[in-house]
């Protein structure tokens, strides 16, 4: 019975510090002093201070004031304006990632169609004439200037001389600023201070480490192209070297010899790597870009040859009679190639047969009413320019047709004497040919009346 008796008596004890709930909330007047108390709110009822309805109450008058002084359709303008200002922010940040984005897809677009030989930049309707053209001399080039090349930024030529003189000229104020001069040959100091023989082939590497000189004899010179210190002595062919270049982009060189054979070497290494044999006469012209293959030309044997160098294979193309005597790669799919039969003829490394053909692309000899020999050739690599040169007293400028089908002749420029090497500087806005009185190779003929020179010719762009 005592479970359910109700106990009248004592009345529970209570924390003080607990609120009733049911006990109403005394306000204080404005006289009085109070206390804060931290009261939690429930999840029903919002408790509000009086600051609190203050400003609720002035920014609703605010407000109603607002919208009595504005119209519902100027109120729908407002906010649209709004929102047109954040859909233009964002449009702005979208097309500066979009911008971003397809740049970096376009470059890995290019760099793929460099590497697969595929990239060319129409330029060579933008070529109309040229302008000043200068004539660079040293008293190291008495002779006849054989060979030229161009550093990869375009500040520097190197220049080497049937004399034996190389010389390194600034290609902005196309002044001279060292030299390596001829020396006798000496068993003691032999190529320690320059060339006792006559200098046919310069190659530079991309990065101005090594400068690499052929000449009549059979070894290969590795330079400081900077201080002109002797670095190396590559030893292995059997006779003059006639061509040299570097694969781009590394130190592996390639040479070309009188001896019918094209050799590679390791220049980090500065060692011999391996021989390529199959040409049946004098490997007088090789060129090659950033593949590993390389196109080289074979004088009297009036063929072309493309080595592939890790397959161990090379493809074969049958020129005219003649001597097939210069070679240029336009690109890694796409070569020029010149000799004595006159006929500047255009391949595609798919085809056996040349694509296009210019016979006596510089004229007849009227001594002889034979075609004028093409001596030099040059491309601007990855573009449709290509620049011949002979001695009939021009150079010209072509254009490699689409497809690479056709080629076009742009210019003339007049130069008296020998083109025996031609070079494009990297920008396109220079052709620097290296001329003298006679052919590189050889006196079978001489034009008295020439310069032995470097010939800078500024070309206009429109």
């Amino acid at each position: 019975m005592s479970f359910f008796i109700k106990n009248k008596g004592k009345q529970p004890k209570t924390n003080k510090n607990q609120k009733n709930p049911s006990r109403k909330r005394k306000l204080p007047n404005n006289n009085e002093k109070t206390k804060s108390y931290n009261v939690p709110a429930s999840k029903d009822d919002d408790i509000t201070s009086s600051e609190d309805e203050d400003f609720n109450n002035k920014e609703q008058e605010h407000y109603e004031s607002e919208d009595d002084n504005e119209t519902a359709q100027e109120k729908k303008l407002r906010l649209a304006k709004v929102y047109l200002k954040e859909i233009e922010a964002q449009d702005e940040e979208q097309d500066e990632q979009d911008d971003h984005d397809r740049k970096i897809q376009q470059r890995l677009f290019y760099d793929h169609l460099k590497q697969t030989g595929r990239f060319r930049s129409s330029v060579a309707d933008q070529y109309k004439s040229h302008s000043k053209i200068s004539f660079l001399k040293a008293k190291e080039h008495k002779s006849t200037i054989t060979c030229v090349c161009v550093s990869s930024d375009d500040k520097y030529l190197y220049s080497g001389s049937k004399d034996g003189g190389i010389v390194k000229w600034s290609l902005e104020t196309h002044q001279k600023l060292s030299s390596l001069p001829f020396i006798k040959k000496s068993v003691e100091k032999a190529y320690t201070k320059g060339h006792s023989s006559s200098i046919l082939s310069l190659a530079l590497s991309h990065d101005s480490l090594f400068l690499a000189v052929g000449d009549t004899s059979s070894n290969i010179q590795i330079w400081n192209p900077e201080t002109f210190k002797h670095i190396k002595t590559l030893s292995g062919h059997k006779n003059s070297i006639y061509a040299l270049v570097f694969r781009r982009g590394t130190h592996t060189l390639y040479s070309a010899s009188a001896d019918r054979s094209v050799k590679v070497w390791s220049l980090d290494e500065m060692s011999y790597v391996e021989t390529l044999y199959g040409h049946l006469d004098a490997v007088t012209a090789i060129d090659a870009l950033a593949r590993e293959r390389a196109v080289t030309a074979g004088g009297r044997d009036t063929s072309l040859r493309m080595w592939k160098i890790p397959e161990e294979s090379q493809l074969i193309y049958n020129g005219d009679t003649g001597s097939i005597d210069v070679v240029k790669l336009v690109n890694e799919e796409t070569f020029v190639s010149g000799g004595d039969n006159g006929t500047l003829s255009l391949w595609g490394v798919n085809k056996k047969k040349p694509t296009a053909s210019i016979k006596s692309a510089h004229g007849i000899d009227e001594t002889n009413d034979q075609p004028l020999w093409i001596t030099a050739l040059a491309a601007l690599v990855n573009t449709d320019l290509v620049a011949s040169g002979s001695y009939d007293g021009n150079i010209k400028l072509w254009k490699v047709g689409d497809h690479s089908k056709t080629l076009t002749h742009l210019m003339t420029i007049p130069v008296l004497g020998y083109v025996n090497s031609l070079a494009f500087s990297n920008d396109g806005s220079k052709l620097i040919a290296a001329v003298g009185s006679e052919h590189r190779l050889g006196r079978w003929n001489v034009v008295k009346s020439a310069k032995n020179s470097l010939v800078v010719i500024e070309l206009v762009k429109s």
